[in-house]
This record gives C-alpha cells, structure tokens and sequence, in this order.
C-alpha cells in the first residue's frame, strides 16, 4: 500500500461503453488505504459550504459522483482549491489539511471514502486550533 503525504489528484478506472460508461474503486488499489466508511453529502444549497475541519488521522478520497463543487485545502500556511467535476477523478486528502467545500451546483453529489469509522476525536473542528498545531513542512501541497 503507497503511502501519501500531499493531496492528490486520483484518475479512478473507466471503462467505456456506449451504453454508459464503469468505473470502480478498490481498497489499496485505487485509493491507497483499507476502506472503512463511505459517506455522501447532496442537495446542499448553492450558496452554502461544508467541512470547515480537519482530521488527525482519517484518510479521505473525495469524488463528485454528479454537478460539482469545489474543495479548498489549507495546510495552516497556504490554500489551494480543486475543482471536482468528473466522477472518474476524486481528490485524495491525508490528515492534517483543513477542509471546505464551496461552490455546490445543483444535483451534485460528493462522495468521501475513509479509511476510519466514524471518530468524533479524530476531528479538529476550531480553525485557530488547527493553526497552532499545524506543521505546514510536513503537509506541503
């Protein structure tokens, strides 16, 4: 299993066909961890946001299954925000960044897949927090 330290765009499989194209995600294959929970948010509101943490140890690949949305990752020194709007590319993000989602068009779908269960511990949900234990040179973009 690779390990990875930058958030990284991933190109899931595609198989296509004229009748609608396949793509699959596997465990230590496409995404570079054992998967433990799969979440999903939809019918977010255009102008709202979600995340607004980061996490201690949960790994996440990030894919827009429909529409789109954008994701904004902070290491603590600098931004950078990814435009996810194809449902054969996710964004692969380890611990440490903190996370917002903006920009939601309509109907779109954002799926997350975790390599933990859910883990109210494993989140830091205070941004100033976040800042002061950050080590942006171990989580370079």
């Amino acid at each position: 299993m690779e390990k990875f330290s930058k958030p990284t765009i991933i190109t899931i499989p595609k198989i296509a066909d004229p009748r609608g194209n396949l793509s699959v995600i596997q465990q230590n294959d496409t995404v570079p961890f054992p998967i433990a929970r799969v979440f999903y948010l939809y019918d977010v509101p255009a102008d709202s946001s979600r995340g607004g943490h980061a996490h201690h140890r949960d790994n996440q690949f990030m894919i827009a299954m429909a529409g789109s949305f954008d994701v904004v990752l902070d290491n603590g020194r600098e931004k950078r925000r990814y435009t996810l709007n194809r449902p054969y590319q996710g964004l692969l993000i380890p611990p440490g960044f903190w996370r917002t989602m903006d920009n939601f068009s309509a109907g779109s779908v954002c799926v997350v897949i975790t390599d933990n269960p859910y883990d109210e511990s494993d989140y830091i949900r205070e941004y100033e927090e976040f800042v002061a234990t950050s080590d942006p040179e171990t989580h370079p973009f």
